[in-house]
Protein backbone atom coordinates (compact mmCIF):
# COMPACT_ATOMS: atom_id res chain seq x y z
CA UNK A 1 0.00 0.00 0.00
CA UNK A 2 1.02 3.88 -0.70
CA UNK A 3 2.13 5.51 2.59
CA UNK A 4 -0.82 6.80 4.40
CA UNK A 5 -2.99 4.04 3.07
CA UNK A 6 -2.62 2.02 6.44
CA UNK A 7 -0.29 1.86 9.45
CA UNK A 8 0.97 -0.07 12.22
CA UNK A 9 -0.86 -1.53 15.24
CA UNK A 10 -0.14 -3.65 17.90
CA UNK A 11 2.18 -5.33 15.17
CA UNK A 12 -0.76 -6.19 12.44
CA UNK A 13 -1.41 -3.94 9.32
CA UNK A 14 -4.45 -1.80 9.92
CA UNK A 15 -6.45 -1.03 6.68
CA UNK A 16 -8.07 2.24 5.05
CA UNK A 17 -10.86 0.95 4.14
CA UNK A 18 -11.53 3.93 2.10
CA UNK A 19 -8.81 3.91 0.11
CA UNK A 20 -8.91 0.46 -0.96
CA UNK A 21 -12.32 1.50 -2.10
CA UNK A 22 -11.21 4.19 -4.32
CA UNK A 23 -8.55 1.93 -5.65
CA UNK A 24 -11.07 -0.99 -6.17
CA UNK A 25 -12.95 1.61 -8.00
CA UNK A 26 -10.43 2.68 -10.29
CA UNK A 27 -8.71 -0.59 -11.27
CA UNK A 28 -11.29 -2.92 -11.27
CA UNK A 29 -12.93 -1.46 -14.75
CA UNK A 30 -9.42 -1.29 -16.35
CA UNK A 31 -8.63 -4.99 -14.84
CA UNK A 32 -12.65 -6.26 -16.96
CA UNK A 33 -11.78 -3.87 -19.88
CA UNK A 34 -8.31 -6.17 -20.12
CA UNK A 35 -9.73 -9.32 -19.31
CA UNK A 36 -12.74 -8.53 -22.30
CA UNK A 37 -9.90 -8.00 -24.68
CA UNK A 38 -8.19 -11.22 -24.01
CA UNK A 39 -11.63 -12.66 -24.44
CA UNK A 40 -12.22 -11.61 -27.56
CA UNK A 41 -8.31 -12.25 -28.49
CA UNK A 42 -8.83 -16.44 -27.50
CA UNK A 43 -12.27 -16.48 -29.11
CA UNK A 44 -10.63 -15.04 -32.52
CA UNK A 45 -7.70 -17.60 -32.35
CA UNK A 46 -9.75 -20.15 -31.46
CA UNK A 47 -11.88 -19.61 -34.55
CA UNK A 48 -9.23 -18.69 -36.77
CA UNK A 49 -8.06 -22.46 -35.61
CA UNK A 50 -11.16 -24.17 -36.62
CA UNK A 51 -11.43 -22.16 -40.32
CA UNK A 52 -8.14 -23.29 -40.81
CA UNK A 53 -8.51 -27.30 -39.49
CA UNK A 54 -11.91 -26.89 -41.93
CA UNK A 55 -10.49 -25.78 -44.99
CA UNK A 56 -7.17 -28.35 -44.28
CA UNK A 57 -10.03 -30.87 -44.22
CA UNK A 58 -11.90 -29.63 -47.21
CA UNK A 59 -8.87 -29.73 -49.36
CA UNK A 60 -7.41 -33.10 -47.54
CA UNK A 61 -11.37 -34.81 -49.04
CA UNK A 62 -11.23 -33.04 -52.41
CA UNK A 63 -8.12 -34.86 -52.81
CA UNK A 64 -9.10 -38.34 -51.82
CA UNK A 65 -12.53 -37.67 -54.41
CA UNK A 66 -10.77 -36.72 -57.33
CA UNK A 67 -8.44 -40.22 -56.71
CA UNK A 68 -11.41 -41.81 -56.00
CA UNK A 69 -12.40 -40.54 -59.58
CA UNK A 70 -9.55 -41.51 -61.25
CA UNK A 71 -9.74 -44.74 -59.57
CA UNK A 72 -13.19 -45.22 -60.65
CA UNK A 73 -12.52 -44.34 -64.13
CA UNK A 74 -10.00 -47.19 -64.18
CA UNK A 75 -12.18 -49.95 -63.44
CA UNK A 76 -10.34 -49.88 -59.87
CA UNK A 77 -13.74 -49.78 -57.75
CA UNK A 78 -12.43 -51.21 -54.57
CA UNK A 79 -9.73 -48.70 -54.47
CA UNK A 80 -12.26 -46.02 -55.38
CA UNK A 81 -14.16 -47.14 -52.40
CA UNK A 82 -11.25 -46.77 -50.37
CA UNK A 83 -10.68 -42.94 -51.56
CA UNK A 84 -14.46 -42.18 -51.43
CA UNK A 85 -14.62 -43.29 -47.51
CA UNK A 86 -11.73 -41.34 -46.74
CA UNK A 87 -13.41 -38.44 -48.65
CA UNK A 88 -16.16 -38.67 -46.26
CA UNK A 89 -14.47 -39.38 -43.23
CA UNK A 90 -13.00 -35.67 -43.67
CA UNK A 91 -16.04 -34.20 -45.28
CA UNK A 92 -19.32 -35.72 -43.45
CA UNK A 93 -21.48 -33.62 -45.71
CA UNK A 94 -19.68 -34.62 -49.03
CA UNK A 95 -22.92 -35.57 -50.69
CA UNK A 96 -20.79 -36.60 -54.13
CA UNK A 97 -18.46 -38.51 -52.65
CA UNK A 98 -22.10 -40.65 -51.18
CA UNK A 99 -22.77 -40.93 -54.74
CA UNK A 100 -19.60 -42.08 -56.29
CA UNK A 101 -19.13 -44.57 -53.58
CA UNK A 102 -22.59 -45.78 -54.53
CA UNK A 103 -21.58 -45.74 -58.31
CA UNK A 104 -18.49 -48.03 -57.24
CA UNK A 105 -20.86 -50.69 -54.89
CA UNK A 106 -23.33 -50.59 -57.81
CA UNK A 107 -20.25 -51.77 -60.34
CA UNK A 108 -18.78 -54.18 -57.84
CA UNK A 109 -22.88 -55.69 -57.25
CA UNK A 110 -22.72 -54.75 -53.55
CA UNK A 111 -26.70 -53.54 -53.97
CA UNK A 112 -27.39 -53.04 -50.44
CA UNK A 113 -24.87 -50.48 -49.65
CA UNK A 114 -25.03 -49.20 -53.13
CA UNK A 115 -28.40 -48.27 -52.45
CA UNK A 116 -27.50 -47.18 -48.43
CA UNK A 117 -25.02 -44.56 -50.27
CA UNK A 118 -27.43 -43.33 -53.23
CA UNK A 119 -29.45 -43.05 -49.96
CA UNK A 120 -27.32 -40.87 -48.45
CA UNK A 121 -26.52 -39.05 -51.28
CA UNK A 122 -30.63 -37.88 -52.21
CA UNK A 123 -30.32 -36.01 -48.46
CA UNK A 124 -27.39 -33.87 -49.15
CA UNK A 125 -28.50 -33.06 -52.78
CA UNK A 126 -32.44 -33.57 -53.09
CA UNK A 127 -33.12 -32.36 -56.41
CA UNK A 128 -30.56 -34.49 -58.24
CA UNK A 129 -32.07 -36.24 -60.73
CA UNK A 130 -29.45 -38.86 -61.33
CA UNK A 131 -29.26 -40.32 -57.82
CA UNK A 132 -32.76 -41.41 -57.99
CA UNK A 133 -32.23 -43.02 -61.77
CA UNK A 134 -28.65 -44.66 -60.46
CA UNK A 135 -30.66 -45.86 -57.00
CA UNK A 136 -33.49 -46.83 -59.23
CA UNK A 137 -30.60 -49.31 -61.34
CA UNK A 138 -30.31 -50.96 -58.15
CA UNK A 139 -33.21 -51.99 -56.92
CA UNK A 140 -33.93 -52.96 -60.61
CA UNK A 141 -31.14 -54.96 -60.34
CA UNK A 142 -32.53 -56.85 -57.00
CA UNK A 143 -36.18 -56.96 -58.18
CA UNK A 144 -37.58 -54.50 -56.99
CA UNK A 145 -39.45 -53.03 -59.46
CA UNK A 146 -42.36 -51.25 -57.41
CA UNK A 147 -39.20 -49.09 -55.96
CA UNK A 148 -37.90 -48.61 -59.42
CA UNK A 149 -40.52 -46.79 -60.82
CA UNK A 150 -40.89 -44.40 -57.50
CA UNK A 151 -37.25 -43.41 -58.22
CA UNK A 152 -37.16 -43.16 -61.88
CA UNK A 153 -41.03 -41.49 -62.08
CA UNK A 154 -38.69 -38.73 -59.16
CA UNK A 155 -36.09 -38.41 -61.60
CA UNK A 156 -38.35 -37.69 -64.19
CA UNK A 157 -40.50 -34.76 -62.46
CA UNK A 158 -36.43 -33.30 -61.38
CA UNK A 159 -35.78 -33.67 -65.10
CA UNK A 160 -38.89 -33.94 -67.39
CA UNK A 161 -36.37 -35.14 -70.51
CA UNK A 162 -34.59 -37.72 -69.23
CA UNK A 163 -35.14 -40.37 -71.70
CA UNK A 164 -33.19 -42.75 -69.62
CA UNK A 165 -35.31 -42.90 -66.68
CA UNK A 166 -38.42 -42.92 -68.91
CA UNK A 167 -36.97 -46.51 -70.87
CA UNK A 168 -35.86 -48.04 -67.64
CA UNK A 169 -39.22 -47.26 -65.78
CA UNK A 170 -40.68 -48.86 -69.12
CA UNK A 171 -39.06 -51.78 -68.48
CA UNK A 172 -40.07 -52.23 -64.84
CA UNK A 173 -43.59 -51.64 -65.92
CA UNK A 174 -43.16 -54.44 -68.38
CA UNK A 175 -41.32 -56.80 -65.85
CA UNK A 176 -44.70 -56.84 -64.12
CA UNK A 177 -46.51 -57.52 -67.35
CA UNK A 178 -47.84 -54.17 -67.56
CA UNK A 179 -47.21 -53.23 -70.95
CA UNK A 180 -49.75 -50.63 -72.22
CA UNK A 181 -47.89 -48.33 -69.06
CA UNK A 182 -44.19 -49.81 -70.80
CA UNK A 183 -45.02 -48.91 -74.20
CA UNK A 184 -46.34 -45.60 -73.17
CA UNK A 185 -42.95 -44.86 -71.28
CA UNK A 186 -41.31 -45.74 -74.37
CA UNK A 187 -43.16 -43.82 -76.42
CA UNK A 188 -42.33 -40.59 -74.30
CA UNK A 189 -38.47 -41.38 -74.22
CA UNK A 190 -38.55 -41.63 -78.64
CA UNK A 191 -40.63 -38.59 -78.18
CA UNK A 192 -37.81 -36.81 -77.13
CA UNK A 193 -35.26 -38.93 -78.59
CA UNK A 194 -36.49 -40.53 -81.43
CA UNK A 195 -33.05 -42.70 -82.33
CA UNK A 196 -32.81 -44.13 -79.56
CA UNK A 197 -32.86 -47.49 -80.71
CA UNK A 198 -32.82 -49.43 -77.00
CA UNK A 199 -36.52 -48.06 -76.68
CA UNK A 200 -37.27 -49.19 -79.99
CA UNK A 201 -36.43 -52.92 -79.54
CA UNK A 202 -37.97 -52.53 -75.56
CA UNK A 203 -41.20 -51.13 -77.37
CA UNK A 204 -41.51 -54.17 -79.85
CA UNK A 205 -40.51 -56.67 -76.78
CA UNK A 206 -43.94 -54.95 -75.13
CA UNK A 207 -45.86 -55.32 -78.02
CA UNK A 208 -45.34 -58.55 -78.80
CA UNK A 209 -45.72 -60.03 -74.95
CA UNK A 210 -48.79 -58.43 -74.80
CA UNK A 211 -49.71 -59.92 -77.99
CA UNK A 212 -48.69 -63.20 -76.83
CA UNK A 213 -51.44 -62.88 -73.99
CA UNK A 214 -53.66 -62.49 -76.60
CA UNK A 215 -52.57 -64.94 -78.70
CA UNK A 216 -52.17 -67.50 -75.53
CA UNK A 217 -56.31 -66.52 -75.28
CA UNK A 218 -57.21 -67.09 -78.66
CA UNK A 219 -55.41 -70.69 -78.21
CA UNK A 220 -56.87 -72.13 -75.38
CA UNK A 221 -60.55 -70.73 -76.82
CA UNK A 222 -59.67 -73.48 -79.83
CA UNK A 223 -58.26 -71.04 -82.52
CA UNK A 224 -55.29 -72.86 -83.90
CA UNK A 225 -53.24 -70.27 -85.86
CA UNK A 226 -53.29 -68.98 -82.45
CA UNK A 227 -51.16 -71.31 -80.90
CA UNK A 228 -49.09 -71.94 -84.12
CA UNK A 229 -47.94 -68.12 -83.72
CA UNK A 230 -48.04 -68.25 -80.25
CA UNK A 231 -45.36 -70.50 -80.89
CA UNK A 232 -43.32 -69.06 -83.40
CA UNK A 233 -43.42 -65.85 -80.74
CA UNK A 234 -42.04 -68.72 -78.25
CA UNK A 235 -39.21 -69.61 -80.41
Amino acid sequence: WEKGAGAACEGKTQVNYKAVALYALHTIPFVRSIMKRIRVIVVLVSLGVILWAGAGEAADALSYFERGNAYYNEGRYEKAVDDYREAIAKKPDFGDAYYNRGLSYYKLEQYDKAIADFTEAVRFEPDKAEIYHNRALVYFRRGDYKNTVDDETKAIELNPNFTAAYHNRGVAHAREERYDEAIEDYNKALAIVPNYGEAYFSRGVAFVRKGSADFRRACTLGIKVACEDLKQISE
